[in-house]
């Protein structure tokens, strides 16, 4: 079984710089709208090249660490629709044109590595240091989960703390200036809507991660595992939400599952936790399980949102 060196974390963050460089620099140089086909294109594209480096795992590495990267990669990606939903409040709250959206998700996607990764990194000491914070984590993440499917609130940005400090702090300019995130007014600088919607972005998925992050430990402790899985997870994210933006608000039962599948992983991370120190009680429960378990719920709330959405369009007739 090869060993992860630093070289192997070096090669995999200079391959992803490398295909977002040829994203941003040969197909998306200029703005201009992404469409259904380049956004599906785009979308089997980055899961096709997830599912090949979870086969290269499994052969350099074994057959369990594969199943370990696929089980986080899609626990991250299916909680990462919640982000979509955001994203799409906000470039409507902002009024950002469709061709400013694909650069504007492109730079905050970078801001969202650089987060995840310091977030993972400290991940890891902590569970190395006290084991039993996995416990903390379980319970976090099943209280998150209960929260998500209490609250069904919609956002609004105008009450977002985050933006009314910035508007207190900078000053604001009420319209775009073309693809500028500053502009300069009377000889003063402005932050323009791209900044506020690019700050948003940052910061909600920074509140994301909270429950992400520590989801996929519930699978793994294998710092490789759990990074490689998450920048998957966030590249797919945003040729998803060129996907599924036009249809995500008929997902009205998607909030239920993805509590759902928060309290699953908090419940398995409580009852299964990796042969960490204390073993106050232990139930294994097989990746392999946990993966089907996460695909059936995401399945079955789209399948019945799809549903809910025909009964009405039918009614309406």
């Amino acid at each position: 079984m090869i060993e992860i060196t630093p070289w192997h974390w070096l090669g995999f963050i200079l391959c992803i710089l490398f295909f977002l460089a040829l994203d941003l620099g040969a197909f998306h140089r200029r703005p201009r709208v992404v469409g259904l086909r380049e956004a599906v294109a785009w979308s089997i594209g980055w899961f096709a090249l997830a599912m090949f480096f979870a086969a290269a795992i499994y052969i350099w590495r074994n057959r369990e660490q594969a199943v370990q990267f696929t089980t986080g990669y899609v626990i991250e990606l299916s909680l990462s629709l919640d982000n979509i939903m955001v994203m799409s409040v906000l470039f409507s709250y902002f009024r950002i044109p469709q061709e400013f959206q694909h650069r504007l998700l492109f730079w905050g996607i970078l801001g969202v590595l650089v987060m995840r990764g310091a977030m993972i990194a400290a991940g890891i000491v902590l569970i190395d240091a006290f084991g039993w914070i996995l416990y903390l984590f379980g319970a976090f993440l099943v209280c998150a989960g209960l929260k998500m499917f209490l609250s069904r609130k919609p956002m609004e940005p105008d009450r977002n703390l985050v933006l009314r400090a910035a508007r207190s702090i900078f000053s604001i300019s009420e319209n775009l200036d073309g693809w500028k995130f500053l502009v300069r007014i009377d000889g003063r600088l402005f932050l323009t809507p791209l900044a506020l919607a690019l700050l948003l972005i940052e910061t909600s998925d920074l509140i994301f991660a909270v429950d992400s992050v520590p989801a996929v430990f519930s699978v793994t402790q294998d710092a490789f595992i759990v990074f490689t899985s998450n920048v998957f997870a966030i590249l797919g994210l945003r040729s998803m939400y060129f996907l599924l933006a036009g249809a995500i608000r008929y997902f009205r039962h998607l909030n239920i599952g993805l509590s759902a599948v928060l309290i699953f992983i908090g419940v398995k991370m409580l009852l299964d936790p990796h042969g960490r120190e204390p073993k106050w009680f232990q139930i294994e429960l097989p990746t392999t399980v946990a993966l089907e378990v996460v695909a059936a719920i995401l399945f079955i709330s789209i399948a019945l949102s799809v549903t809910a959405a025909q009964r009405e369009k039918a009614k309406l007739r």
